[in-house]
């Protein structure tokens, strides 16, 4: 006889300042991933709106302000933009690999100049290297770190310019957290290289979705997300296309040629 499923139990944080709209404060609901059903808990609540952090699933439960809305990036008919297509071709020289799990030291390095120079007031500012450890390797579902390097120099591996921390669920890749080189003026629009790298990677693998975490209308830091479309937002009906004006034509021819590679 299997065992009876146990529906989760969910908690409440109290309220603290937000970090993205002055003056609000946010909250938050979670609930642990563990057991051998962490996969299956953790896919059904992605796909209502939750993000994972180690073996916790979360999302906002704010009193008042319902702004963080779920983004997520409809791969099989997404077509770059000029501009994301010269970035592709700016970086196509990187070379890209999905490694285990594993934190190192050459990772928090570079995460702890990502922060110092793109959050120096934010949450993470301050991760220690057994932090980030836990960030990493903390997980009771798929997931990978994707490592982008220069090229190989005399045979040893090129420098790390950026890495992602990404799940793969069942619709889809969630994009955990990315950080990058935020220094090197050769390499401007990693960010973007990235994101577009795992819409590459979603289509390969006949993922139709690549999860982008929350947007707020209106904030700056948000901004990069509506870039890549078409994009779906999570609303109370249900995900729904944002409106997108530009022609989208050619969408799926872009995403299948990658994905013959």
């Amino acid at each position: 006889m299997t065992a009876p499923f146990r529906f989760p139990r969910f908690f409440v944080t109290s309220p603290s300042p937000c970090p993205y709209l002055p003056g609000r404060s946010e909250r938050k609901v979670f609930t642990e991933l563990n057991g051998s059903n962490a996969s299956e808990l953790n896919d059904a609540l992605g796909r209502i709106g939750f993000r994972r952090s180690q073996n916790v699933a979360y999302r906002p439960s704010c009193l008042h302000c319902s702004a963080c809305i779920s983004v997520r990036v409809c791969t099989q008919e997404f077509a770059p933009s000029a501009s994301q297509r010269r970035t592709m071709k700016r970086h196509a020289d990187l070379v890209v690999e999905a490694r285990a799990p594993w934190a190192t030291e050459e990772q928090y390095e570079l995460l702890s100049r990502y922060l110092a120079h793109r959050h120096p007031e934010g949450g993470m500012a301050d991760m220690s290297e057994s932090d980030f450890a836990g960030m990493v390797e903390q997980s009771p579902v798929e997931t990978c770190v994707v490592e982008y390097r220069e090229p190989s120099v005399n045979g040893r591996p090129g420098r790390l310019v950026g890495a992602c921390l990404t799940d793969r669920q069942g619709d889809g890749l969630s994009m955990i957290y990315s950080f990058f080189d935020p220094d090197d003026a050769a390499r401007k629009g990693l960010g973007t290289f990235i994101i577009l790298d795992h819409i590459i990677r979603a289509g390969r693998a006949g993922l139709p979705y690549v999860y982008l975490g929350y947007w707020i209308e209106g904030s700056d830091r948000m901004a990069y997300k509506t870039r890549f479309r078409p994009l779906e937002r999570l609303r109370p009906t249900g995900w729904r296309r944002m409106e997108d004006a530009r022609v989208v034509a050619g969408r799926k021819s872009w995403v299948k040629a990658f994905a013959a590679e």
